[in-house]
């Protein structure tokens, strides 16, 4: 942390076996400084050649300008950086439209699906965090496509802190009273978080998960008045019919060139650069 004139930045940091990164978890959308001001995060940036040869920051978002103004502390400090996208984000920008405005704009093929499915399962949603909730979560996921969870723990943690916060929602659809699809969604500060989302293969003719998230938007839209819903980082194909934007997430590759500890993983990284691209067949 560094603080100065009213002013204070922070990054949030962890050891690697091969230098300092971003400390962030499976579930992270994205990692960015704690405050902006150029000149605090610059010496930051300086002091880090005392503690290491490298760091790895991601993933920066850039539509704030979170990414650029790192970039150039960095490179004002003296570190080698290397930018390069790492992931996307796509979200929808409510822009004062209803649920009903918003779903007329979906694609036609999932307009009709949800027309002829809707009624086959019963969709319930909670803005509490409830045990038989949670569980029917866990046991859906077990079943679903979705690789084990890399720390189921820091999940329910964080869904249980939500819930007493009043920022969860829930969403559990039934097929003849079995639970055959759930969603853990937050809302906090205008903007709806889509965390999770998960499916019985036995359940997937019903369309239950195109069910569950129509009824989840429209209550964050309508009830919740959100103006944002994020669906978190991946390019999953799916993710383009219900979002509308899609943002870039960035890796800053920070080396201290003038350390020979750097030069192997710079060395690869030059190469990686420099190499040519073969076009797609």
């Amino acid at each position: 942390m560094a603080e100065g004139g009213g002013e204070r930045v922070a990054l949030a940091l962890h050891e690697t076996d091969d230098g300092l990164a971003s400390l962030t978890n499976w579930f992270s959308f994205t990692w960015r400084p704690l405050g902006r001001e150029p000149r605090l995060l610059t010496a930051l940036a300086r002091d880090l050649h005392q503690r290491t040869h490298r760091v790895t920051l991601s993933p920066l978002p850039d539509e704030d300008g979170s990414a650029s103004t790192v970039e150039d502390a960095f490179l004002d400090a003296g570190w080698l950086v290397l930018r390069e996208p790492c992931d996307e984000n796509h979200v929808l920008p409510v822009a004062g439209r209803s649920y009903a405005d918003y779903w007329a704009t979906r694609p036609g093929k999932m307009r009709t699906t949800l027309k002829r499915k809707a009624k086959k399962v019963e969709v319930e949603i909670l803005t509490h965090f409830d045990e038989a909730s949670w569980q029917d979560y866990q046991a859906i996921y077990a079943e679903s496509w979705k690789p084990e969870e890399e720390r189921a723990d820091i999940l329910e943690t964080f869904a249980r802190a939500e819930g007493k916060a009043g920022r969860i929602r829930i969403g559990i659809a039934r097929a003849d009273g079995v639970p055959v699809a759930a969603q853990f969604w937050t809302v906090e500060g205008g903007t709806a978080y889509i965390h999770k989302l998960a499916h019985t293969e036995a359940a997937k003719p019903l369309s239950a998960g195109t069910t569950l998230s129509a009824a989840l938007f429209e209550h964050v839209i309508d009830t919740d008045g959100v103006e944002l819903v994020d669906f978190g980082t991946g390019g999953d194909a799916y993710k383009r019919d219900w979002m509308e934007v899609n943002r870039p997430r960035y890796r800053l590759t920070c080396f201290d060139w003038r350390k020979p500890h750097a030069w192997p993983a710079l060395a690869k990284a030059m190469v990686r650069r420099l190499a040519p691209h073969k076009r797609p067949s």
